[in-house]
């Protein structure tokens, strides 16, 4: 198993689990800087390596009328902000390729939309970066496929990759997750494996102009995935999940983040022995 390093504290695919955590969009300055305090709070507690997640801009929406974002110029400089105030790394969603220099100066890692996870010109300019990149596996692609696009990200000369699992499409509103797919990724490519926790809750669809989803078995996923062997966790998460601009059924809460990071601990913990 490769070891990604994204600081001096933050490694993927050692012993220690890192959480990527934040709101699933931008909401504001103000709301960020909450959010990635109160977690970090808790990942410190807890002694979890911590990654703050927020997007910028949400381009994959059900509705023309969704909440998307503040844009990439006025998002990078709130995650900035974060990145210095509250002294956390940072993640964000990259969505074309013209954007890669740009989320370089902020972003210690780029992440690739599940949708785009196969789109060469992105996964190239996020590659060029020489930054870790975390790419999403798309829902319609199986873990066996998944080193074809590692390999277009080798070919930039950066193998500081991660793989994320969060779901494949089962029918037409719903998703399922097969936990073989975390091993199978970690052997076929020899990357870490993250597991996106919320994500797999999602029912695409399934409420109308919103997508919808079953919150309530996130922390059953994401139990699973941890016994599975995955190398980190990705998690959304909202101080009020009901009025969230974006994901609303599927992030979870932040005063029910602490308890189940607590219980994901001691599975880690039973199944390295």
């Amino acid at each position: 198993m490769k070891k990604i390093r994204i600081d001096k504290s933050i490694k993927f695919g050692g012993k220690d689990l890192p959480l990527i955590a934040g709101p699933c969009v931008i909401e504001s300055r103000e709301h960020v800087l909450k959010m990635a305090t109160a977690i970090k709070q808790i990942t410190d507690a807890l002694l979890i390596p911590f990654i703050f997640k927020s997007s910028f801009d949400k381009a994959n929406r059900t509705s023309v009328d969704s909440f998307r974002g503040p844009g990439l110029d006025d998002g990078l400089k709130i995650l900035a902000e974060v990145k210095n105030e509250v002294g956390v790394p940072i993640i964000t969603d990259i969505h074309l390729p013209d954007q890669a220099d740009a989320l370089a100066e902020v972003a210690d890692i780029i992440q690739i939309p599940a949708f785009l996870c196969r789109q060469s010109d992105l996964l190239v300019a996020a590659g060029g970066t020489g930054k870790p990149i975390n790419v999403k596996k798309g829902q319609f692609l199986s873990p066996w496929k998944i080193g074809h696009i590692t390999k277009k990200i080798e070919s930039t000369g950066n193998s500081n990759i991660l793989l994320t699992e969060r779901g494949n499409s089962f029918g037409f509103d719903s998703l399922t997750v097969d936990m073989r797919s975390i091993p199978i990724m970690q052997e076929e490519t020899g990357y870490p494996v993250i597991f996106d926790g919320t994500h797999s809750s999602q029912m695409p669809g399934n409420s109308g102009n919103t997508t919808g989803g079953l919150r309530k078995y996130i922390p059953n996923l994401v139990k699973a995935a941890v016994a599975a062997g995955c190398d980190g966790l990705f998690l959304e998460v909202h101080d009020d999940v009901e009025q969230a601009k974006s994901d609303a059924a599927t992030q979870w809460s932040l005063d029910q983040l602490e308890q189940l990071l607590v219980q994901v601990q001691k599975i880690r913990k039973a199944v390295n022995g």
